[in-house]
């Protein structure tokens, strides 16, 4: 089996696959300090009470945006699983077309998301809307090739942001509302937000239709925790929540192939040569 990990800013998003079977997800909060035994205790304890053990775990793969969340997971995963986790990081192989001066920049878990994108839509031209605590949005060409992006804050990002900079304004659900104009503080905040937000959606299609794809068909498939508000909305044409966990063991699956096809084999008469 493959314990997939996605560490963000605010939590750590876990999966583990049997083959390309989603068994089980679960999630953590990144926030708060922890050594890598409370999170390899944390990943044994959630294992075992959902029927597994370490021992089903034949290998780790992690993308990560936390540099000092990476360096826990990946002791926690030596320590308590005896392997070395594989890394979303710059320099990997994706079969992706990527500009090498930004590909060393690209967060590891919009890498993922755009690997897992184009593994459900090959050969089509695409737009990836991650909403989380920020918003990114990833053009790839139906090549295979990256097109660029952006970044925006989100949604929980920009009521944090409302409430610390005022002094009257309060932390409030963030919710849908029925309609725009609301009655209250707390309903025009929640009408703020959710339209803004609907509003820099429709926004950043328009012109990534004009200016990226220059008026050709695409696909926008959209992940993360805020997106599926907006499902109803018609804006996508596909919410995936598991998204990231599915680019990771893509990305994953991917340098496992390559790295077999380069181990040496034997020949009949005992020397080797390379796959």
């Amino acid at each position: 089996m493959l314990l997939t990990l996605d560490i963000g800013n605010t939590q750590i998003f876990a999966g583990l696959f049997d083959q390309d079977e989603l068994l089980l997800r679960f999630r953590k909060t990144s926030k708060d300090i922890f050594t890598s035994d409370e999170l390899g205790l944390f990943l044994r304890l959630i294992l075992r009470e959902n029927g597994f053990s370490l021992s089903d775990i034949q290998d780790v793969a992690v993308s990560s945006v936390v540099p000092d969340v990476s360096r826990t997971a990946a002791v926690a995963c030596a320590r308590y699983f005896g392997k070395e986790a594989f890394f979303v990081r710059p320099g990997i192989k994706t079969g992706l077309k990527i500009n090498t001066a930004y590909g060393q920049k690209l967060g590891a878990d919009r890498l993922a998301d755009v690997a897992a994108a184009q593994q459900l839509f090959p050969e089509q031209n695409l737009l990836v809307i991650d909403l989380g605590t920020a918003n990114t949005y990833d053009a790839l060409s139906k090549n295979k090739e990256y097109k660029g992006g952006a970044i925006t804050p989100g949604l929980g990002t920009g009521l944090k942001a409302l409430c610390q900079h005022t002094a009257l304004l309060p932390k409030v659900e963030i919710i849908r509302p029925e309609k725009a104009a609301g009655l209250s503080t707390e309903t025009q905040m929640q009408s703020g937000l959710y339209y803004g937000q609907l509003g820099e959606i429709k926004e950043f299609i328009y012109r990534f239709k004009r200016e990226v794809f220059a008026g050709e068909p695409f696909r926008i498939v959209a992940t993360g925790g805020f997106a599926r508000m907006f499902e109803e909305a018609g804006v996508f044409d596909l919410y995936e929540p598991d998204l990231v966990l599915r680019g990771i063991k893509a990305l994953w699956q991917y340098n496992q192939t390559l790295h077999k096809k380069k181990e040496p084999v034997k020949s009949a008469k005992g020397s080797t040569y390379a796959r």
